[in-house]
């Protein structure tokens, strides 16, 4: 599975210790920012690591900010995004299973490396459930047209 992940300066110690938390389990990483504590426009960068799934370069997205929140909000502005801000392993499997999200915002303000990792590894390891959620997922898809 290659995964894209990106932050704002709000999120960049968070993400680069998922980044090694990542290759520790043998997953692809491409990393789309920011790469500096200088002041960046979270929305940008959503919109890198977005666009990196929906061109299927990545089947999946990180996206790390102080709460996660802005980072979210931008990312579900875009065509075939679905993601979701998590803060418990339990939303995060959820969010695989029932929702099929392929983006998952974490907040490094809220968020502990061990439990980031811990909600990640939940999210990655829970496939989507399929039936009576697909019909589900599907009516959240047709709202973009």
């Amino acid at each position: 599975m290659k995964i894209v992940i990106g932050s704002d300066h709000g999120g960049i110690h968070l993400k680069e210790v998922l980044k090694q938390h990542l290759a520790e389990r043998g997953l692809e990483v491409s990393d789309a920012g920011t790469y500096t504590e200088e002041s960046c426009d979270y929305p940008d960068i959503a919109l890198k690591v977005c666009r990196e799934i929906t061109a299927g370069k990545a089947e999946r997205g990180i996206l790390v900010c102080g709460t996660g929140i802005g980072m979210s909000m931008a990312a579900n502005k875009v065509k075939g995004i679905r993601a979701a801000l998590c803060g418990d392993v339990f939303s995060a499997a959820m969010s695989r299973e029932h929702n099929n999200a392929n983006v998952i915002c974490l907040g490094e303000r809220v968020l502990g490396a061990g439990l980031a990792a811990c909600i990640l590894d939940a999210w990655l390891d829970t496939e989507f459930a399929g039936g009576r959620h697909e019909r589900r997922v599907n009516k959240i898809m047709a709202i973009e047209e």
